[in-house]
């Protein structure tokens, strides 16, 4: 089960990488930080991509990790809006339903049937949803009207279909997938998406252009190292034979103990106490998850 024990790994590296991240967004505009996480991401697997063991593909490959680059970033835009402005005792447990989604998504897509314990998983994190939307009213976040939280659930949802494009990528050819080689996309994915995101900062005009500001420069390299190696962990995890993608996203999705942990020490953010119960609620569906997946 070597790819179970690289989607925690992957899990732990992404709660790391949150914190990081609203770290870094604090200070500073969301597109500057964004372009430089894309940039470092793809200096720090320049050397991999250069490696001859890497296959470029041609077009044929690459359109593959085109459109996986566009659905990322659809993802980052949404999401690092809605870090910047939201707590990340709020963020965190929302992205955690994004293995619900994987799962609706499978059920969409490839006429999968969910199982009982599958069926209270959807249900718990539907219900924990709810809850933590009464939980942010005590903050005045109005969740049915507040821009920021439809950003965070639009970045869960593109995360999700991400996800299973992933799987889709990264099965071989007998299983009905692509096969591409983990390493190529991994390596071109960042390439693509810090194009488009320089492509957006130059068609910018000069004074409508964000100013990044020095005190958030360390916390930007951090978000693109613990990222970097998240990601590494999670594509090797879904290139080894057996990787089910809903049971490594939900795995992930446990990077919000790690985050909603460092919220309440480091952040100091309110209503602990409800939000706690929203995130058990979500951390139990997944159990059932997991229990219907097996």
């Amino acid at each position: 089960m070597m790819w179970l024990l690289l989607a925690f790994l992957s899990a732990t590296l992404l709660g790391f990488y949150d914190v990081c991240k609203k770290k870094a967004l604090r200070s500073n505009p969301v597109l500057p930080v964004l372009f430089l996480n894309t940039l470092f991401c793809s200096l720090i697997f320049l050397p991999v991509a250069l490696r001859p063991d890497v296959p470029f593909g041609g077009w044929e490959v690459q359109r593959y990790i085109v459109l996986k680059s566009l659905i990322v970033l659809a993802s980052w835009l949404c999401g690092y809006y809605g870090m910047k402005y939201l707590p990340l005792t709020v963020v965190g447990p929302i992205n955690a339903t994004r293995p619900v989604m994987v799962l609706l998504g499978a059920l969409l897509l490839f006429g999968e049937r969910l199982n009982l314990y599958q069926w209270v998983g959807v249900l718990l994190a539907i219900l924990s949803f709810y809850m933590l939307s009464r939980s942010g009213k005590k903050e005045g976040i109005d969740f049915r009207h507040n821009r920021w939280i439809l950003l965070t659930v639009l970045a869960s949802v593109f995360g999700a279909l991400s996800g299973l494009y992933d799987k889709y990528l990264m099965a071989s050819v007998d299983d009905g997938g692509v096969g591409l080689n983990r390493m190529t996309v991994q390596s071109y994915y960042n390439f693509y998406q810090c194009l488009l995101m320089g492509f957006i900062l130059c068609k910018m005009h000069a004074k409508d252009r964000p100013i990044l500001q020095k005190e958030g420069f360390g916390w930007i390299i951090l978000v693109s190292v613990f990222l970097s190696a998240a990601d590494f962990a999670y594509f090797y995890s879904l290139s080894l034979p057996g990787a089910m993608i809903s049971v490594v996203s939900m795995v992930r999705r446990g990077s919000v103990l790690v985050s909603f942990s460092v919220g309440a020490l480091v952040f100091h953010e309110k209503n602990l106490r409800s939000k706690a119960v929203d995130l058990a609620l979500v951390l139990l569906g997944m159990i059932f998850l997991y229990l219907g997946t097996n």
